[in-house]
């Protein structure tokens, strides 16, 4: 079994909890604001699904 020679640096450490945190906060103003985009109308090269309830009832 694959043991670390030495211990990581708190610094390396550090470095990469920032990097997973920056990620994600990344994704999350991303995905707001397509969320916001497609709520307003606006939204350009996206594409995603509308159901139309009225047209299957009545035929």
């Amino acid at each position: 079994m694959a043991v670390p020679k030495k211990k990581t640096s708190q610094g390396k450490r550090n470095q990469r909890h920032a990097t997973w945190k920056g990620k994600a906060a990344v994704a999350a103003k991303k995905a707001l604001s397509i969320g916001k985009a497609v709520l307003s109308g606006k939204a350009q090269g996206f594409i995603y699904p509308v159901d139309e309830e009225g047209d299957d009832s009545e035929s």
